[in-house]
């Protein structure tokens, strides 16, 4: 899916079809199926890379977010058909790490979604803030893309 404009390159992409009970009582999407797709997109992404749940509860610690930026830049209703995008733009090889999104409409190209989430490393048991291991960082680095040139 490279015939957009995408805010980076190389995206990691899902297809997306509005479905009715996507929408609320506003008649366009609901701001929780945003967040849905989001997570629903970085779970595929972490897969792609070799490194979904499995991985997580091997090494004991997740990927938890920490904060959330969402620009909602156009309503999308039922029946339109999308594509997500994302990038991890960010690990400081530590405790943290961060991606980002784009929501684009397929039938005009138009962007209708940015988002950027923050995310902190965490032990699965205590909840706490825990050190990345080695293969988190690995893992991120190999996905690393620059959002150097974002606007």
């Amino acid at each position: 899916m490279t015939d957009f404009a995408w805010d980076l390159p190389n995206p990691f992409t899902a297809s997306i079809r509005v479905m009715p009970d996507d929408i609320d009582r506003l008649g366009h999407t609901n701001n929780q199926v945003y967040l849905r797709w989001l997570e629903d997109v970085s779970w595929r992404h972490v897969e792609q890379l070799g490194f979904g749940w499995e991985a997580y509860e091997h090494f004991g610690c997740a990927m938890a977010i920490r904060r959330m930026e969402v620009d909602y830049l156009s309503a999308c209703y039922a029946g339109d058909e999308l594509v997500i995008g994302t990038w991890i733009t960010g690990c400081d090889g530590r405790l943290c790490s961060d991606r980002r999104f784009q929501l684009i409409r397929v039938r005009d190209g138009r962007t209708m979604l940015r988002a950027k989430v923050f995310y902190a490393c965490i032990d699965l048991k205590s909840g706490r803030p825990r050190r990345m291991p080695p293969e988190y960082v690995a893992f991120h680095e190999k996905a690393l893309v620059s959002d150097a040139d974002l606007p």
